[in-house]
């Protein structure tokens, strides 16, 4: 039987490096790999599967942890399926399947035990809250070392691993292009506060009134949950401003909460890009179809996802800034 000792020679190289790159560990030039791979080839090596698996201590598969929200198909929502699209293909590139892991809203979230069980060999955490639950889970991963990355939420007084995207530039180029229309009454459909992007969007809202030389009323500012059921429920006392003149334009924090708001304001009558502006944020593929097309912040979130699983699975990337912040691009259609 052919050993790692002979293709270890064959290739001029150690065994510490045959074993690496045939384990497909750790960062590796090509042509190092190259000559190991052929050496091996040409003898006639096949390593033992079960070995190997042993050897590497890992499972093959990258966890992606997601919200459970009942009632709620996540993967039709264009969030996450643009995000786990972009950590699909990554993760493909690098020899990983993905598990995906749903937290249950009032479950434990002990994300150290699927370590713990060799079930995962790093993990993606998507919808992550600020709340004790997960800043304990958070800090439980990170003090046992554990590979992870947030996307789209940040924790400015922790040191995690994170992609996001510039979502006060993205709040605050939306309002400023209602403004530049003529709009001085904004209204500002917000997510909950547990959400960084959430605490970004007012920021950026604020800004743009500040630098419009328009105070914030904190009466225009509403909040909805992020889902189109929230924005349509909101619609009833904006209709009422919007017709008595205390608003004349609208941003809402993501698409879908826009979607909903539009459906209740027609309902009672009121048109967007006629009786006011309407402007979402996300550039869902609903913007683009709904009629009239909505006005938007295209956010990229494929390339978070890639980006992230990039951070957790190549040597190249797990070298770069812990937080990555993506830019986004306002998009003007016929709401505004």
């Amino acid at each position: 039987m052919i050993s790692r000792k002979e293709v270890a020679k064959l290739a001029g190289v150690s065994e510490a490096t045959v074993s690496r790159v045939l384990n497909n560990v750790g960062p590796m030039k090509d042509e190092t790999r190259e000559r190991v791979l052929q050496a091996a080839a040409e003898l006639g090596y096949v390593p033992n599967a079960l070995a190997q698996q042993f050897a590497r201590r890992r499972s093959g598969n990258i966890g992606v942890i997601l919200p459970f929200v009942p009632k709620v198909h996540l993967f039709s929502t264009y969030y996450f399926s643009e995000i786990l699209s972009g950590i699909g293909e990554t993760a493909k590139r690098c020899g990983y399947d993905l598990l995906l892991i749903f937290r249950e809203p009032d479950g434990a979230r002990d994300y150290a035990k699927l370590f713990r069980t060799h079930k995962i060999d790093a993990c993606i955490v998507l919808g992550s809250e600020n709340v004790p639950e997960e800043r304990s889970a958070l800090a439980e991963l990170k003090a046992g070392g554990y590979p992870f990355c947030l996307v789209n939420q940040r924790y400015d007084d922790e040191r995690y691993e994170t992609v996001d995207a510039d979502h006060f530039a993205g709040s605050k180029a939306a309002v400023r292009h209602l403004l530049e229309q003529g709009k001085l009454r904004v209204a500002f459909v917000n997510g909950p506060e547990q959400y960084s992007n959430s605490a970004d969007r007012l920021e950026g809202y604020r800004a743009a009134l500040a630098d419009a030389g328009i105070s914030c009323e904190e009466e225009l500012v509403y909040v909805g949950n992020y889902s189109r059921k929230s924005g349509q429920e909101l619609a009833e006392p904006i209709a009422r401003r919007i017709r008595g003149g205390g608003i004349d334009a609208v941003f809402c924090a993501n698409d879908r909460m826009a979607f909903g708001l539009m459906q209740g304001l027609r309902e009672r009558g009121l048109e967007p890009g006629e009786h006011y502006a309407l402007v979402g944020y996300d550039d869902s593929d609903g913007s683009r179809i709904i009629s009239p097309r909505l006005s938007t912040v295209a956010v990229p979130f494929y390339e978070m996802g890639s980006l992230a699983a990039a951070k957790l699975l190549d040597a190249e990337q797990r070298a770069q800034a812990e937080i990555a912040v993506l830019p986004v691009s306002f998009i003007r259609r016929e709401t505004s």
